[in-house]
């Protein structure tokens, strides 16, 4: 278990393991939440020491190819401190609590920002660029292992858009892409979410979003869990992550695969 002692000061995580109902009331409403102290701070820099670590053993492997971040899949596959934090009990449950129904774990991701990469992640959902049927809303655990704030990364969110279904997958590199796609999403409020390192954002996989530019000296260093309906079936579409499973459309997307360690 790496996350936070139970009733740590300063974390929203109760000492009975859940966040409390008004934070879960909050990620509903909106599609994305912010909670504190997922991490003590020694956990943190554990963790961030071994994302670096594999990230400088690993970076040549990154999906994104066009320099904004880095971005390595199924890390907990092989990276035992990083595979703590993907495979956390409270860390699943939390995220339950939120969806109010059984998950499992999708994927998860290590994300990074290099010093001064000057480019914004652009607005996009996620839930289009994955090849999931009959599934509802899923989530993502978004863990600063550094702090983030504006200037480093942080994320901004359109509230509210977790509705917003239906929509073709977004060009991240593109400012205008998702309001393109969507031109109601245009005019609706904006919330960036600055973090401190052990913080973490929930967020449903329709919940439009963006990254900001890194313009620091030092690295945003972030790691995903992503957390799918336990019920997700795969839909016949490529993905990194299936591609290589043999998978048919209409499968179950479960077993050690996609695990359930905190059931």
């Amino acid at each position: 278990m790496v996350t936070t002692t139970p009733g740590q000061p300063g974390s929203d995580v109760r000492a009975d393991g859940r966040v409390p109902e008004e934070l879960v009331a909050a990620y509903r409403e909106h599609g994305f939440v912010r909670v504190r102290g997922v991490l003590a701070p020694g956990q943190a820099e554990r963790l961030r020491a071994g994302a670096e670590a594999f990230l400088a053993a690993h970076r040549a492997e990154s999906l994104e190819k066009q320099g904004v971040f880095s971005q390595l899949v199924n890390v907990w596959q092989r990276e035992q401190t990083l595979r703590e934090l993907t495979l956390d009990r409270r860390l699943g449950r939390i995220a339950e609590q939120l969806a109010g129904f059984p998950l499992r774990i999708w994927h998860d991701q290590l994300l990074v920002k290099e010093p001064h990469n000057n480019a914004a992640t652009e607005f996009h959902q996620d839930r289009p660029y994955w090849p999931h049927a009959g599934d509802r809303l899923p989530l993502s655990a978004w863990v600063a292992l550094v702090d983030v704030p504006p200037e480093r990364g942080c994320m901004t969110f359109l509230p509210g858009t977790q509705d917003r279904t239906g929509l073709r997958p977004q060009d991240l590199h593109d400012e205008d892409d998702l309001f393109a796609a969507d031109p109601s999403l245009r005019w609706l409020p904006r919330v960036t979410v600055p973090l401190r390192a052990g913080d973490c954002t929930f967020h449903s996989g329709y919940t439009g979003h963006m990254a900001l530019p890194n313009r620091t000296d030092q690295a945003r260093l972030a790691h995903v869990v992503i957390y799918m309906d336990e019920a997700t079936r795969y839909s016949g579409g490529a993905h990194v992550v299936t591609d290589p499973l043999g998978v048919a459309a209409g499968d179950r997307l479960d077993g050690d695969t996609f695990p359930r360690p905190w059931a």
